[in-house]
């Protein structure tokens, strides 16, 4: 294999290495801070945030109460308590392996 073949490789692992570093950073950090930044915190919905306006509509739509499995009831959860183990890896594997394939195909 010619020494140019070998710096294409180096250079298409370096930027898949890259890429998985991002996505499982986007999975691991970037997930539950935007679930935050909605207004579904550990202390609960914050007042006035999107996060209330999404409870108000669903409870308007469902008689009055937060429907248990609803959007706004498991984004609450992960507010609260986090992402499960499983949907961190799940979703660590999903966002790393598309971030592999993005970065396997940044300019070299």
């Amino acid at each position: 294999m010619a020494a140019g073949a070998n710096i294409i490789i180096i250079k298409a692992v370096i930027g898949a290495t890259v890429g998985v570093t991002v996505g499982a950073g986007l999975a691991l950090v970037g997930v539950p801070g935007s679930i935050a930044a909605l207004g579904f915190t550990k202390a609960g919905i914050l007042a006035g945030s999107i996060a209330a306006k999404m409870m108000s509509a669903a409870a308007i739509a469902n008689g009055g109460g937060v429907a248990a499995g609803s959007t706004v009831a498991v984004l609450q959860s992960i507010g609260a308590a986090g992402l499960s183990l499983a949907a961190k890896t799940g979703l660590t594997a999903a966002l790393g392996s598309a971030g592999a394939a993005v970065g396997a195909l940044l300019p070299k």
